[in-house]
């Protein structure tokens, strides 16, 4: 199937080429694609799908909660290992931290099952936290497989006894020769853990056709940018809508232009946000972006709901995007992202009929009529107030990834590369607090400051030495090698 976006024959061929190379991800034929909407949805396919495992259970996930949703997986797994069924569980190290413990996976170990821990703190890597394992995958006897944006916490259930929603999340079960990739990407994710994945071979009948739908499957991984190269291209690419669903946007400068000049180009272009975030520091830097999205002409609203954490994105009714990825810098370089590209004009109709029942529990973001001092120029069409959400409970609501995103908004601050509204002067005078704060001390208690450096550059100075020795003795043992 050619892509949709693009009428003319030869016309297709060459966005066909343009999205196999941006995306760094073939066009797959033959899918069966089922839209996965909230938590609670997921759990029950999730579970149903483990529960009948024959051969195998391959699951990755940023967070695996040590509550009563992440205990039935965890049992589920447990009882599958027992019964013979392979099981290999990846979780990340930043994602799981306070969340659950090496002591929770202490009974699947027992019954069989492998777990191991992404990129925990390890000497020769200073700087190794930076790239997180942000994927959410599940794949049952290779012929059967799930994508997604929801972790394994009771937190995306919502808490009814205190009237707190369900968290919005979007994901999808999958079908087809898809699943045999899906499989190819966790085992890429085990070998970055340890040992490969033993005995791993493709179900014989996994490249069998289960449908008709189209579909690119995008495993990124750290500086790769694929998933960004595809969404820049889609931005460029759409005709009529653009409508986007985004847990943790920042956009970069060369993403907000292109969809700056697509809104202006004519295409619908809309946002759907959080409006209370479990990261508000992240929340706050979305909107220090608003005005010249607006200003362009985009659409701009706010979830009311609990928490929005889904991540998708549906063009001109004809192509759509679900799966980890954020619209910011973390998710496109920094991170291990997994995301599904869908070609089928069935699917991505049934992606926007959900985005307008989103929009109906949103609200419309404007910019004033007219300034007045010490106002924003952002004004709601609507008093609605969204729940508060706590903080800290998200995928990416971990203080390393809100680093990354701070100093992502802050670049973009200092170097004037992107124009801001008056929402960005937080940011600005937040900096202008921690700078200030921190020269004070400095001048008072030079000690303060001077002992954490020296422990910083002793830090960096024994993982940089180690890594330096690492290289060397391959060296070494190359060049011995080469001698033989």
């Amino acid at each position: 199937m050619s892509s949709p976006l693009i009428s003319s024959a030869p016309s297709r061929l060459l966005a066909e080429q343009a999205f196999s190379r941006a995306a760094g991800a073939p066009l797959l034929n033959g899918n069966a694609v089922e839209l996965l909407i909230d938590a609670a949805a997921h759990y029950a396919a999730w579970l149903a799908a483990i529960r009948g495992a024959q051969q195998r259970v391959l699951l990755e996930n940023y967070i695996i909660r040590d509550d009563e949703v992440g205990r039935a997986f965890r049992d589920a797994l447990v009882e599958r290992a027992q019964a013979g069924v392979f099981v290999a569980v990846i979780v990340d190290w930043v994602g799981c931290l306070g969340q659950s413990r090496g002591r929770f996976w202490t009974p699947l170990r027992a019954a069989g099952g492998e777990v191991r821990v992404f990129n925990p703190p390890q000497l020769g890597q200073p700087f190794g936290w930076v790239s997180r394992d942000h994927r959410k995958l599940l794949v049952v006897d290779g012929v059967q497989g799930f994508l997604s944006g929801v972790c394994i916490s009771a937190k995306w259930l919502g808490n009814p006894a205190r009237h707190v929603p369900p968290w919005r999340d979007t994901g999808v079960a999958l079908r087809g020769p898809v699943v045999a990739e899906l499989e190819t990407a966790f085992a890429q994710s085990w070998g970055e853990t340890g040992p490969a994945l033993r005995g791993f071979l493709p179900a014989a009948d996994s490249a069998a056709a289960a449908g008709d739908v189209s579909l690119r499957l995008i495993a990124t991984q750290p500086a790769t940018a694929g998933m960004y190269r595809l969404d820049q291209l889609i931005a460029s690419m759409a005709r009529k809508t653009l409508w986007l669903t985004d847990a943790y946007f920042v956009g970069i400068a060369p993403y907000v232009q292109a969809l700056v000049a697509a809104a202006r180009d004519g295409v619908d272009v809309r946002l759907l946000v959080p409006g209370s975030s479990d990261i508000p520091a992240v929340a706050g830097m979305s909107r220090s972006g608003y005005r010249p999205l607006l200003k362009a002409g985009i659409r701009v609203f706010e979830w009311n709901g609990s928490m929005l954490h889904a991540k998708t994105a549906v063009a001109d009714g004809q192509w759509a995007r679900v799966g980890s990825s954020n619209l910011n810098i973390a998710s496109w370089l920094g991170n291990q992202e997994l995301d599904v590209a869908i070609e089928d004009a069935g699917f991505a109709g049934q992606l926007a009929a959900q985005y307008e029942r989103d929009l109906a529990n949103a609200t419309e973001i404007v910019l004033a009529p007219r300034r007045r001092p010490g106002r924003s120029e952002r004004v709601r069409t609507s008093e609605a107030r969204p729940p508060r959400v706590r903080r800290g409970g998200g995928s990416s609501g971990r203080a390393a990834a809100g680093a990354l995103r701070f100093a992502n908004s802050m670049g973009a601050v200092l170097s004037n590369r992107r124009v801001l509204g008056h929402a960005s002067s937080g940011p600005l005078f937040i900096a202008t607090a921690v700078l200030l704060a921190l020269a004070v001390v400095a001048i008072l208690w030079p000690a303060w400051i001077g002992w954490p450096f020296a422990l910083l550059a002793g830090w960096l100075s024994l993982n940089l030495g180690i890594r330096g020795w690492r290289v060397r003795r391959r060296h070494l043992r190359s060049g011995d090698a080469d001698d033989t």
